[in-house]
């Protein structure tokens, strides 16, 4: 059959409409929780849930019950609508928040959206805890709906609309290669939708024991989960006791694990897990770090307990690799060094496959193979070297996307600390908050420290930081790859 050229925009707004659907019945959750509570935001959330489903319906009357050619994206449709889902669900998901008044101005409230949705976990607003308990649980749900990926999480009820999904699969999924757990998409989804709900409610459960109110579990297993990183307490876990910031700690690092490896745990494929490179890396990098980061805490403060402060260094550690988000204590007080090794590990990520963003731990691998690689065939200038990974040999075509992604990265971060500190910030500030925002990471230095929001920014800054935050979910090609011209040529 011959392959169609024209883009089909009946399709693209078809998805789109059951996203919007999607995050109205999402908000009606919210409103429950509301009326349970007796809050202020009920009625605001209750008015932007019906805003979303008039909107889906209104788009779903529009494109009609047919859409005409081939029922299955192609790659334009696919990056155009993935790209477009998260920006329209961004900006209605700020509905709630101008509605109630707590957020007057739409810019800090589709950057409090964004920052949900992408799992980012920056936020403009200087008291969470002021915030009624029904928008403080629409955050933490954003999360979590971002966490899986939106587009991901409706490819179970795409195929009930006749819409095939492939195309939105390879545009939203993270990481240089994919793991196929199932023969059909949707299945695919609908498994990796059934294990991100179970870690969660495994964590809420461990979180209810170590005394935390039902509210405030459900919140913040929704935010490690999705590694988002919004916490309903202004000092985000600081608070906390040792089990349950050990709590979080744990599932920070389940969370930032290849989602397909616990399937295939499921399935008894251990060899599969076994010849997982990524994993070893991954859990290699966590435990140096920790030590280090622990070992130079616990020489240079003094006034803080042994266990307290390697649980605070991997705590921190674990949560910037993953992007998580979340504080355990005040590290702009740590010593500079100790600083400097949490923001490199803004620029290394967790497993690819996994809720977190980042360059991602197995790109950095195959970086560092193909240099191994290069200093052997120096050394041996006629012997031919394979490079593999996860026990099979990797294309050439994915050393070269892997380079071409790390180059374009590094790229984006220097344009974008320049355009930062133009406007106006001082260059730590600058280069922290474009590589937590491009990174999905949420915590920065300099102006922005452990207890600071982002309300001082400017309007320009907070929209270029919102957009940093969207690329970075959507792994830069998705998004970029539609500002080529060639992109829209037939």
């Amino acid at each position: 059959m011959k392959r169609r050229t024209y883009l089909n925009h009946r399709l693209i707004l078809k998805v789109l409409a059951a996203l919007v659907g999607v995050t109205g019945v999402s908000m009606l959750m919210a409103v429950a929780v509301g009326f349970f509570y007796k809050d202020s935001g009920t009625m605001p959330l209750l008015e932007s849930a019906l805003i979303c489903i008039a909107a889906s319906g209104f788009l779903r009357i529009v494109t009609g019950r047919r859409t005409r050619g081939q029922q299955d994206f192609q790659r334009r449709e696919g990056f155009i609508t993935v790209t477009f889902s998260w920006i329209i669900v961004s900006a209605f998901g700020a509905l709630p928040f101008i509605l109630h008044g707590c957020i007057p101005s739409y810019t800090d409230a589709f950057f409090e959206a964004m920052s949900g949705f992408t799992t980012t976990g920056a936020t403009i607003l200087n008291d969470v805890e002021s915030l009624p308990k029904s928008l403080l649980f629409w955050r933490s749900l954003t999360h979590w709906m971002g966490g899986i990926g939106i587009v991901v999480f409706c490819l179970a009820i795409l195929p009930i609309m006749g819409i095939g999904g492939s195309q939105l699969f390879a545009a939203e999924a993270t990481g240089p290669t994919k793991d196929k757990i199932h023969p059909r998409i949707a299945g695919t989804a609908k498994r990796l939708c059934l294990i991100y709900i179970s870690l969660t409610v495994a964590q809420m459960i461990l979180l209810l024991f170590g005394g935390l109110d039902l509210f405030d579990a459900v919140c913040h297993s929704f935010s490690t989960i999705a590694t988002g990183g919004f916490s309903t307490k202004n000092d985000s876990v600081m608070s906390f006791s040792p089990y349950l910031q050990y709590v979080c700690l744990i599932f920070m690092i389940l969370a930032g694990v290849n989602f397909s490896l616990y399937y295939f745990a499921i399935m008894r494929k251990f060899e599969r897990i076994k010849e997982n490179t990524e994993i070893r890396f991954y859990l290699a990098y966590i435990i140096f770090g920790a030590l280090v980061l622990g070992f130079l805490l616990n020489t240079f403060i003094k006034d803080s307990a042994l266990e307290a402060n390697f649980r605070h260094a991997g705590f921190m550690l674990v949560s910037v690799l993953t992007t998580t988000g979340f504080v355990s204590t005040d590290y702009s007080a740590w010593i500079p060094s100790a600083q400097f090794i949490l923001f490199i590990t803004l620029f290394v990520g967790a497993c690819a496959g996994s809720t977190t963003g980042g360059i991602k731990i197995s790109r950095h691998a195959i970086l560092f193979k193909n240099m191994v690689m290069a200093f052997r065939q120096l050394i041996h200038p006629r012997a031919i070297f394979l490079l593999r990974f996860n026990g099979r040999d990797v294309p050439h075509e994915i050393i070269v996307r892997t380079l071409a992604f790390f180059f374009l990265y590094i790229t984006v971060f220097i344009f974008g600390s320049v355009i930062v500190s133009v406007c106006g910030y001082d260059i730590i500030t600058a280069m922290s908050v474009v590589a937590s925002s491009l990174d999905n990471a949420g915590p920065a230095f300099g102006q922005i420290c452990a207890t600071c929001s982002y309300a001082e920014f400017t309007p320009f800054v907070k929209w270029f930081l919102s957009f940093l935050m969207l690329i970075g979910r959507l792994e830069l090609f998705t998004v970029l790859v539609i500002f080529a011209p060639a992109f829209w040529k037939r």
